[in-house]
Formats: C-alpha cells, sequence, structure tokens
C-alpha cells in the first residue's frame, strides 16, 4: 500500500476448468503471480471449482478437492503481502454454503458466505447452497489450516484499507450487505460474482457497481466468471469492473480482447475525505441492525510505494470525451442562464442590466449568458448595456473585439476611455506611475511615455487597482452589474478589491478559467453563425490578461497573467484536488506527477506554481469572503454562503512545511 493512502487493486476472471479444482488452483496462482504488483485481487464466484458445475455440487470428491486447492493457494500465498479473494463451495454443519476465501500470506483470514442465493429464471443456486445469513458458527475447524472465522459480519484491515465482501447477487437486493458494511467503516468492497451475458445486461451491471460505490463513497471491485465456464444453457463474459466514489476506474467487457485482469490505484484518503464531508453518509448508522457490530480481521501489506498506474487527468473540470464535453457545456450555460433568469426577474424591468465588455472570454461568456437570458425572457437585449472602458493596456484586438461583439448582439453599446478620469486620480493620490510625474501630460503624451518602458520598470499596483476601480464605479452608475470573474480567479485572488471583484450578480463565478475557453468556443458553434462566431472565435484565441499594463511600442499586450502566476491548467488542478478531494501538498505533487497535461511541465515549474497557490490561496480569502451571488455549477466552488467557509486570516504555515518536507 502506498504510505500517501494508494490501494492497488486488481479484478481477474482466469481460465476456469469446470469441476476441476486442482486446475483451477493453477490458473488463480498464475493469474496472481502476474499481478505481482497488486495489493488485492478479487476472482470470481466459486472460481476453484467453477459456478457452472450444477449438481456435481452434491459430490463429496468434488467438494473435498476444492478444500485441496484452498490449501494448496493458501501455502503459495506464504511470503506475499496481497490480499486474495478466491471463490469456493464449503460445508459447514452439514450444509453447503457459497463463500468467499480471504487469504493474505500464506494465511486464510476468514470465509464470508453468499446471503442471497437467486432461484429464478437462469438460477437455481437454492438447490444446492444455503444462505449465509442463516445460523452459522463463528469459526470452523479445518485441517491443515486451523480454526477459521467464518461470517457476513467480517471486515478485513490493513491500516487505511477497511474491506467488506459480498458474493453477485447480494449486490442486485434493494439493501446489499455492502452498504451495512460500507456504513460499519469498510471503504473497499469486493464482489466475487457469476453473472452471465444477455442483452444489456453488462450495462445494467456498470450502473449497479458505479452507482453503489458512489452511494457508499467506497472503491468497488468487482470480478465474475468467464466464458470457459459451462455453455450449456448460459455464456459468461469475465466482466471485471473497478469503481470509485462513483466513477469507474477500469473495466473489462466481454468480447473487448483484453486481458483477463484489470488493476486501478484506489485512493483511500479521498473516499475518508468524501464520507467526512458528506454529513449524512453517517446518518445512516441509524439504520444498521441492532447489534451490528462486524468483526475486523487485520492483515499485512507491503509498505513500499510502487509508481501509480492510475492515470489522472491534467484537466479534472474538463471531460476528455468530445460528446460528453459538449454535454457539460451544455448544462453548464443553461445553469448561468437559469440563474440570472431568477435574479433579474426580481428586479424593476426600468433598471439596465450592466455588464462590461473587454473583449476577454471571461466577459465574453458572462455577455453570452446575458443575451441568452433576455431572449429566454422575452427581454429587450436593448436592456443589456454593454460598456467598454479601454485603459492604458488595452490592445486594439481586443477593442475591436469587444466593440464587434455588442454591435453583432444587438446590445446597447458604450465605449468610455478610462484614460483621463484614471490620470486625475493619480494626481489626486500624489501617484507618480513607474515613476513618472504626470503633471503637464495629456493622456496621449503619457501613454507614448509608459508604451517605451524598460520590461523591468513595468510593475505598479496602484496604477493597475486604480484602472480597476474606475471601470467598476462607471459600471456600478448604469444600472445592475453582472459580474465575469471566474473561479480560477477567485482562487487566486486574482482581482482589485471591490473593483472587478464586485458586482451584483456574476454567472461565472463557479467556472474555471481551463473550462471557460471551451465554453465560449459552444457558444459560438451551436447558439451563433457567421461574423459573430467568427467574432467569438477570435476572442478565443486571445491571451489571458487583464490588459492593465502598458502595451508594447507596437501595440502588442505585455501583461500576460500566466506569465505573472503560472499556468492556469496547473492551477486548476490544485483546485480540484485541493477542494474536491482534500489532497495535501506532498500528494497534490504525486498525483501531478501522474497527470496528463496539455504540455509537458518541469518539475520545477509545477512546485514553484504549486507553492505560489497556496499561498495566494490562503492569503486572497478575504476576497472570497463577501463575493457576490452567482449559480454554482459543478462540485467544486468557493461561496463563503455554500461550499467554502474559511477564516480570512488562517495561517498556510502547516501547508508550506508539508510541501518543504
Amino acid at each position: 500500500m502506498h504510505p500517501l493512502g494508494f490501494l492497488r487493486v486488481s479484478a481477474a476472471s482466469p481460465e476456469v476448468t469446470v469441476a476441476d479444482p486442482a486446475a483451477n488452483a493453477a490458473s488463480i496462482l498464475a493469474c496472481a503471480s502476474a499481478l505481482s504488483d497488486s495489493d488485492l485481487i478479487v476472482f470470481p464466484e466459486l472460481s476453484i471449482c467453477g459456478y457452472t458445475c450444477g449438481d456435481l455440487f452434491g459430490q463429496s470428491l468434488l467438494l473435498e478437492k476444492s478444500l485441496e486447492a484452498l490449501g494448496k493457494i493458501v501455502a503459495s500465498s506464504n511470503g506475499i503481502q496481497q490480499l486474495w479473494a478466491v471463490g469456493l463451495p464449503l460445508v459447514v454443519q452439514g450444509r453447503l454454503l457459497n463463500v468467499a476465501a480471504m487469504i493474505a500470506n500464506g494465511k486464510l483470514l476468514g470465509f464470508v458466505p453468499k446471503q442471497y442465493l437467486p432461484n429464478y429464471l437462469e438460477f437455481y443456486e437454492q438447490r444446492w447452497f444455503h444462505s449465509g445469513s442463516d445460523s452459522v458458527p463463528d469459526s470452523i475447524m479445518l485441517d491443515g489450516l486451523g480454526e477459521i472465522p467464518i461470517g457476513c459480519d467480517l471486515l478485513f484491515e490493513c491500516g487505511e484499507a477497511k474491506i467488506g465482501v459480498e458474493i453477485c447477487e447480494d449486490l442486485w437486493m434493494p439493501v446489499p450487505p455492502s452498504s451495512l458494511q460500507a456504513l460499519a467503516g469498510a471503504n473497499v468492497l469486493l464482489n466475487l460474482s457469476a453473472s452471465n451475458e444477455t442483452i444489456g445486461k453488462a450495462r445494467y451491471r456498470s450502473n449497479l457497481v458505479t452507482s453503489q460505490s458512489g452511494r457508499c463513497i467506497a472503491a468497488y471491485i468487482y470480478s465474475s466468471s468467464g466464458p470457459s465456464e459451462s455453455t450449456t444453457d448460459i455464456v459468461f463474459g469475465g466482466h471485471c469492473m473497478i469503481a470509485e466514489g462513483g466513477t469507474m476506474l477500469a473495466e473489462r467487457k466481454f468480447g473487448d480482447g483484453s486481458g483477463p485482469t484489470i488493476t486501478s490505484d484506489i485512493d483511500l484518503r479521498r473516499i475518508d475525505h468524501d464520507r467526512r464531508a458528506t454529513g449524512t453518509f453517517h446518518d445512516g448508522l441509524k439504520v444498521l441492525p441492532e447489534g451490528y457490530s462486524p468483526r475486523r480481521i487485520g492483515f499485512s501489506l507491503r509498505s513500499e510505494p510502487c509508481p501509480l498506474v492510475r492515470q489522472y487527468s491534467g484537466n479534472p473540470f474538463i471531460p476528455s470525451a468530445a460528446d460528453e464535453l459538449e454535454h457539460r457545456c451544455h448544462e453548464i450555460f443553461e445553469i448561468q442562464c437559469a440563474g440570472l433568469s431568477k435574479r433579474v426577474s426580481q428586479i424593476p424591468a426600468t433598471i439596465p442590466l450592466s455588464i462590461g465588455v473587454s473583449g476577454g472570454l471571461d466577459s465574453t461568456l458572462a455577455l453570452l449568458a446575458a443575451v441568452r437570458m433576455a431572449d429566454g425572457m422575452g427581454i429587450d437585449r436593448q436592456r443589456i448595456h454593454g460598456v467598454s472602458l479601454p485603459g492604458f493596456g488595452t490592445s486594439n484586438g481586443t477593442r475591436t473585439n469587444a466593440s464587434d461583439l455588442m454591435r453583432l448582439l444587438k446590445i446597447r453599446c458604450e465605449e468610455i476611455d478610462i484614460r483621463e478620469n484614471c490620470l486625475q486620480n493619480f494626481r489626486d493620490l500624489k501617484h507618480s506611475p513607474f515613476g513618472i510625474a504626470i503633471d503637464g501630460h495629456s493622456v496621449d503624451s503619457f501613454q507614448k511615455l509608459i508604451e517605451h518602458l524598460p520590461d523591468h520598470h513595468r510593475s505598479d499596483l496602484t496604477f493597475e487597482n486604480v484602472q480597476a476601480r474606475v471601470r467598476t464605479l462607471l459600471l456600478m452608475s448604469r444600472g445592475f452589474v453582472l459580474g465575469t470573474g471566474d473561479l480560477s480567479e477567485a482562487a487566486l485572488g486574482w482581482s482589485t478589491y471591490n473593483a472587478d471583484h464586485m458586482s451584483m450578480y456574476n454567472v461565472n463565478c463557479s467556472i474555471p478559467k481551463t473550462l471557460v475557453r471551451f465554453l465560449v468556443r459552444y457558444v459560438a458553434e451551436h447558439y451563433f453563425e457567421g461574423e459573430t462566431r467568427r467574432v467569438l472565435l477570435a476572442i478565443v484565441d486571445t491571451p489571458i490578461s487583464p490588459e492593465l499594463l502598458p502595451l508594447s511600442k507596437d501595440g502588442k499586450i505585455t501583461q500576460s497573467t500566466e506569465a505573472t502566476v503560472g499556468a492556469y491548467e496547473l492551477h486548476d488542478f490544485f483546485l480540484y484536488h485541493f477542494i474536491r478531494t482534500g489532497s495535501s501538498p506532498d500528494r497534490l505533487l504525486l498525483l501531478s506527477e501522474h497527470a496528463k497535461f496539455s504540455r509537458d511541465y518541469s518539475k520545477s515549474e509545477i512546485r514553484q506554481t504549486l507553492k505560489l497557490f497556496l499561498k495566494r490561496f490562503f492569503t486572497n480569502q478575504f476576497k472570497r469572503s463577501c463575493v457576490p451571488d452567482g449559480p454554482k455549477v459543478g462540485s467544486v466552488s468557493l461561496s463563503p454562503r455554500g461550499d467554502w467557509r474559511m477564516p480570512s486570516d488562517a495561517s498556510v504555515a502547516a501547508w508550506l512545511d508539508d510541501f518543504d518536507s
């Protein structure tokens, strides 16, 4: 098991020789040998003898040979720090049970019997087996194996891993045993199964396993019998699945041509984080049967970390599949429009909707939501008052895009050059931008002067903040202001307090920067055409910049946000895992090593960006403590009224210590 809380698990569906336990034991051991890096391996139901033995289950020889094969498997596990779950028939007090045998490091830890025996359609298990729910002893004595615990109340524990077991039909019940096991603390759930293939059944099984892992806030590892089972009447497909918290991590389907095993890394700390964050999860303890108290059996695993096999998306907010990305963009845009519609319905119809249109991505997305809202509510688009507010760093490209977009969308548009206003503010503040005395300078002469500044002089926070606050003052004087700042900017505090930080309603507040570009492109391609689409796609290709610092001599944007704070792709990756999974700095670095980003980042760049993220996230909570209303669209949100409550004076020291170590 990885010291940072990852458990490597495998589901295996090896070749089965029906009614030949010796051959099956050899097949199981060969499969386990090929999975030597795994911590846990789940084999199918009755895998030692085969599920389709039928009335041969009544033969003493088959039962005896199954126990012999079990003994061989247990002996072969000696010195191997893995947990194996294998299935076999077991006689207990004269009754035949369908059990999972749990094996680790040369020891048989216990037997977990199947509770629900299907006896309908193609299944006739009650013809041979008894339910484990019936009275069974706490343990049984087996020759050569000793006294072995048995029961439906067994949990198996090693460090952070707490493992519950159920068998096939148990999962299909209204209240599966795994639900009770999860409430009792199990965070890894195993299912040894023999589920045959019929039309549509594989999809239903996938939904069942994924849903149960989400409902139980746990990992769920499922292994089913394969085509080597008897095909007298039915066919098995070797369906194997590994799911975690409602997400399928790995899946082997019938006929997909893959090998007999699947493997993934389970994030136990994310599971525990999600259980802590979901207060109602532990309310389920109220429904546990009176006296339900599982017996806990310990075992050991190796402690040396292996490189993770689990790959993480470098853009966790952006689905990799094109159709899923399109669906997500559609959902988010509709949520934005619905939230804005409700808010606008509560203000007088005479009040205009004011929005600063910069020609950048964020303001464009907010404007598109406003236009869509107006059309849906039957409001004249002229009620939307778009204001372009060019300053000292505004480029011709963004200025033109802003003007063209407002014109093409047929909203009320206005342009106000804020530079003269800003110069007066500098005079009132007795501030000399970049060390330049402004007395006697006109706007044009000052503009030319600052455009020739050397790069190392292009830094002046007051110069930037004054422009941002002048813009907000002018917008606030024109109506109900629609905010445009996004989730990533809120996380980093990349806004001027009581300037672009403030509005009456912010439709972008929970949309990360990496997703904004995809949203604008989606709206452009699905709602507009012709010249409007062309302008929108031009905005999509515009560099991210607040445009508050002077342009270059040739009129190009010199202020790049990502050049200052680091790649938004990295910041959004850290933000997602910091908030959504509660990851510490050491885990964030580990996850970043196994993430597929849009480009290669050096380790030093990743570390530098993470350290900056941590510092800015803590330092700028005071801005997030008083942000405007806005719609939540995903599982990560920083609203101080909903998802994220944090003191503005919290210390980042512990996180930086973890980072440095």
